[in-house]
């Protein structure tokens, strides 16, 4: 029979872990507030936005491929590392598809490769450029942001190489099939990507290879000696963002029924943007799928009031670069430790 003593000290030990399971949680959720502001806002002053075809049609559609590159760069950035080419994979996947896939006269090889093998090939291309990613900074330990953006300038020369610059259109059904299809009146790319999300925030959640991703971004040498194969994960990481990557670019693909030459340019500062308001560290080990979500929401929300309200596209750049340095300034430990050391410690003040 245990102690009154030992009771205690149990019932204390569970009651702080109990505490930050239900603050963690709560933590991906901080932006509903404002999302539900910035919602009811539109809705008054913005009239077109409040509407089934708007929110649905234009919101969400367009935020599919976003938000499953984002899934993969957030679960990048808790693992401790960044992947900067995921969005040339998201151009030169699907161009690689089109272009084996379709005959000569419409821009492809001239193999007209059965669609299914195409996009098998592609994601092929995804797993084997993740691979090469993740040897170079897990095996020779170079520095992750030089390896993509090394890669991304790469790919983004196969992209140009193989479509010529130009875009590819009449592209087979089996490529066109998620943008096409509709379950209970919503096209079915918007399932797969709330379907990624859930999938995703209960993986790292509870799986324990989710843990151990958490512990690699929180302290790699911590656990290294806590059992992590950390080399083995680190090379699973890449390989999942360069899966997902080309995943995106085929919604991407089939929301616009072509492919362009310059498919892909400028999204990862948008899938930053979403994961750093949404409450990720880029420093690594802190964050949740969830809050990465309701950063994708925000962020189309934003953009779509931007449009509706015939504001210039670049000035939506110029959006995403503010609010992610918003994000960055209220989430910095620094900054928080700066303002409230004096009412921690008066003789500081």
């Amino acid at each position: 029979m245990s102690s009154p003593a030992t009771t205690n000290t149990t019932t204390r030990a569970k009651g702080p872990s109990v505490a930050r399971g239900v603050l963690g949680s709560l933590r991906g959720l901080v932006l509903v507030p404002i999302i539900l502001l910035v919602g009811a806002w539109a809705a008054v002053f913005v009239p077109a936005f409040f509407t089934f075809n708007n929110i649905v049609n234009n919101i969400l559609i367009a935020a599919t491929f976003l938000g499953v590159v984002t899934i993969a760069e957030t679960i990048m950035l808790l693992g401790g590392y960044m992947d900067v080419s995921l969005q040339s994979l998201v151009g030169l996947g699907p161009m690689l598809a089109a272009w084996l896939a379709l005959p000569a006269a419409k821009g492809g090889l001239g193999v007209e490769l059965d669609p299914f093998l195409a996009l098998a090939i592609m994601f092929g291309l995804g797993a084997l450029v993740g691979l090469v990613n993740g040897l170079m900074v897990a095996k020779l330990r170079l520095p992750a942001f030089i390896v993509t953006l090394a890669m991304l300038i790469l790919l983004q020369g196969f992209t140009l190489g193989i479509s010529g610059g130009q875009t590819l259109s009449g592209l087979p059904v089996p490529m066109l099939f998620v943008g096409t299809t509709k379950l209970a009146g919503v096209p079915l790319s918007v399932w797969l990507m709330l379907g990624s999300f859930a999938l995703a925030a209960i993986f790292m959640r509870y799986h324990p290879t989710g843990r151990r991703i958490y512990a690699l971004g929180g302290n790699a040498e911590a656990a290294r000696a806590a059992g992590v194969r950390t080399q083995r994960l680190t090379i699973g990481l890449f390989v999942m963002g360069g899966l997902m990557a080309c995943f995106g670019g085929l919604l991407l693909t089939a929301r616009i029924a072509s492919v362009t030459a310059s498919q892909g340019a400028n999204l990862i500062f948008t899938v930053f943007a979403a994961a750093v308001i949404g409450g990720v560290s880029l420093n690594g080990g802190r964050g949740s799928i969830m809050g990465a979500f309701t950063g994708v929401i925000l962020l189309g929300m934003i953009q779509n009031i931007l449009v509706l309200s015939d504001v210039p596209s670049y000035w939506i750049d110029a959006t995403y670069g503010a609010i992610i340095l918003g994000a960055l300034l209220v989430g910095s430990a620094e900054l928080r430790t700066t303002i409230l050391r004096p009412f921690r410690n008066p003789r500081a003040a």
